[in-house]
């Protein structure tokens, strides 16, 4: 059987920490605002007469 390769760890440096931190808090920032922003669009493309169905 053929040995595994050993893996190598890259350490970060405080600078590089920060700056994936800030793009991993604009990604979700985003997102969330994207999801909002369908919610909306749905909500206010529904036609009022939806609330006058027959039960």
């Amino acid at each position: 059987m053929a040995k595994e390769p050993e893996q190598e760890f890259v350490t970060m440096t405080p600078q590089q920490k920060k700056a994936r931190r800030s793009r991993s808090l604009a990604l979700a920032l985003a997102l969330a605002a994207f999801v909002i922003v369908m919610y909306f669009v749905t909500f206010v493309k529904m036609d009022p007469s939806i609330l006058n169905r027959a039960m």
